[in-house]
């Protein structure tokens, strides 16, 4: 899913990136002022850390901050990371996200199986399954909102992830149009069956993600649930949407509606960062999860930074000649100078997936060699960059977007000849302006759905509504389905082999990987930890029964993960 925006100060951002740097072991509380003492002193010589926010006026219910309200609230065409957070209130699928561990938890399934080949799936929906209007959640709204999300004229972003289901591909791709081939089938009310291509032990988890909620048969077509309030089955429903804000109501008959603890949620848009630190330090807001000013916080007690599945990475668009052809592309990235590219980051990526265990590790991209860049445009056929078109690369108005475009514009202009304009284009339109075919260069920042490195390679799928760099590699696409028919150990090789194709062509130009920074006070607010996907289902939150005064050092108490209304099937 695409990375919400954070805009922070340089100098503060470095100091919490060294909490990250060097370990992928998530940072205690603490853990941030032992590294970097600093922090304390950022608004003077006092420094105000311990400072005491006023208690809610309303305990019932609880506030954050995202962005902006520029929001998809239909399950099925979105893909920004603000979006999938409060998809966490609004739907919910047959498995939902242990929100410490991200392990698949019993949602709208109460009870599944898997037949001897391993390739059929049996999911049992719950008794009680219902939309927030009482209309019974059943086994066809699931096969109804999966086949329209595959429909072709939808281009639904995830719409690649149901390629494991036989016929899913054909139909999305329009060379099958009979939706019974999708072996997708509602046994009855509460019995859906599911069959795939080949095993896949990581389905449960794919199915925490918004695209395999239910949609509401009279919103299936026609209605934009952008601008009418969706009809979930979620925790929560919407009940307000203003310019400024959301206003979310606890669901009633949602199965599991004791757990939830919350009355309501106001999800909240502040016009900068400032604004959200003031509503954070007034106590109006529980968690900042979107843009915030460091410099202006008074209560610094929520900060909390964590290492994230997600790249911060530039692609080369790849649709046409001359950029289609590999070689070129890794000359563009061979003349780049990766240790200034990476300089002002603490956790510089040569790779597109993070790190994690047991996947094979690759040299990724680090190596600057101008002469060879040279050399392959001569044997190319484009001497000193004669003959080459002009690159177009496209930025948002930030300065680190701007001192990478340069960089870049530099090396390919001046070490290869080749003529680059740069772009720049406002925040909220860039997204949807990496759709267009008129450039050469994009970035993006991308957190991992699930994790397994599948959920990186699948957007460069020459089928994929994802794929923005419009990238069709047979080869590529030879290994991504080889991986399918493989398990564990032996699947990730042949995954591995995919994300090296990316790298060593070009197309993928790796930068960062981001750190989660989230203001949010865990002493005060049970059911929210720190995870690698950066999502915090809402139904888990909750106060605690006391509030620690400022500077106290707690003693022994049970970890939060044991008081949390939870999975107990």
């Amino acid at each position: 899913m695409k990375k919400r925006y954070i805009s922070l100060l340089s100098v503060f951002t470095v100091v919490l990136l060294a909490c990250c740097a060097g370990t992928k072991e998530l940072p205690q509380k603490g853990q941030i002022e032992q590294i970097a003492p600093n922090i304390a002193e950022l608004d003077g010589e006092e420094g105000d850390s311990a400072h005491l926010r006023p208690e809610p006026l309303d305990r019932n219910v609880f506030a954050m901050t995202i962005n902006d309200g520029i929001l998809e609230l239909d399950p099925r065409l979105s893909y920004s990371a603000d979006e999938a957070q409060i998809f966490t209130a609004l739907y919910e699928g047959l498995f939902t996200y242990h929100p410490f561990t991200l392990e698949p938890v019993y949602g709208l399934a109460k009870a599944w199986e898997l037949s001897e080949d391993k390739l059929v799936w049996t999911f049992v929906l719950r008794d009680n399954a219902r939309y927030w209007n009482g209309d019974e959640v059943t086994a066809q709204d699931f096969k109804n909102a999966w086949l329209s999300l595959l429909e072709p004229d939808r281009r639904a972003p995830y719409s690649s992830f149901f390629d494991i289901i036989v016929g899913a591909k054909e139909y999305r791709m329009g060379e099958n149009t009979d939706p019974n081939s999708v072996k997708i089938i509602a046994k009855d009310a509460q019995t859906l069956e599911v069959q795939l291509k080949h095993p896949a032990s990581y389905f449960p988890n794919m199915l925490c993600h918004h695209a395999f909620a239910p949609v509401h048969s009279s919103q299936l077509n026609g209605s934009k649930l952008s601008e009418v309030p969706p009809i979930g089955n979620g925790p929560y429903y919407l009940v307000e949407r203003k310019t400024d804000r959301l206003i979310l109501q606890k669901n009633s008959l949602y199965w599991d509606e004791k757990k939830v603890s919350f009355d309501r949620i106001d999800i909240l848009f502040p016009e900068d960062g400032k604004a959200a630190s003031n509503l954070w330090d007034s106590g109006q807001v529980q968690w900042l999860a979107g843009a915030m000013d460091i410099e202006a916080l008074r209560d610094r007690s929520g900060i909390t930074v964590n290492a994230m599945f997600a790249t911060h990475y530039y692609f080369i668009k790849s649709s046409s000649e001359p950029w289609n052809r590999r070689e070129l592309r890794r000359a563009l990235s061979l003349a780049l100078p990766w240790e200034e590219l990476r300089a002002d980051y603490m956790l510089p990526a040569k790779t597109l997936i993070y790190p994690i265990p047991d996947y094979p590790e690759l040299e990724g991209v680090f190596a600057t060699d101008l002469e060879e860049a040279k050399n392959i445009l001569n044997a190319e056929g484009y001497p000193k960059g004669i003959g080459l078109p002009n690159i177009k690369i496209l930025i948002t108005p930030s300065k680190e977007s701007e001192k990478i475009a340069q960089l870049m514009q530099g090396a390919w202009q001046g070490g290869l000849g080749i003529q680059v304009e740069i772009e720049t284009v406002p925040f909220s339109s860039y997204y949807p302006s990496l759709k267009r075919k008129d450039y050469t260069v994009g970035f993006t920042s991308w957190i991992g759905d699930f994790a397994d490195p599948y959920t990186f390679l699948q957007m460069w799928q020459k089928g994929s509504n994802l794929n923005d760099a419009e990238y069709d590699d047979e080869e590529y696409e030879d290994l991504i389905t080889r991986s399918m028919l493989l398990e564990g150990q032996e699947r990730w090789q042949v995954l591995a082999e995919a994300e090296k194709l990316l790298l060593d062509y070009g197309t993928v130009l790796p930068i960062s990987h981001s750190p989660a920074i989230n203001i949010i006070n865990t002493d005060e607010i049970l059911g929210w930890y720190p995870n690698a996907l950066d999502i915090h289902p809402y139904k888990y939150l909750e106060w605690a029964s006391y509030r620690p005064l400022p500077g106290v050092v707690l003693g022994n108490r049970p970890s939060l993960l044991a008081q949390a209304p939870m999975f107990k099937d």
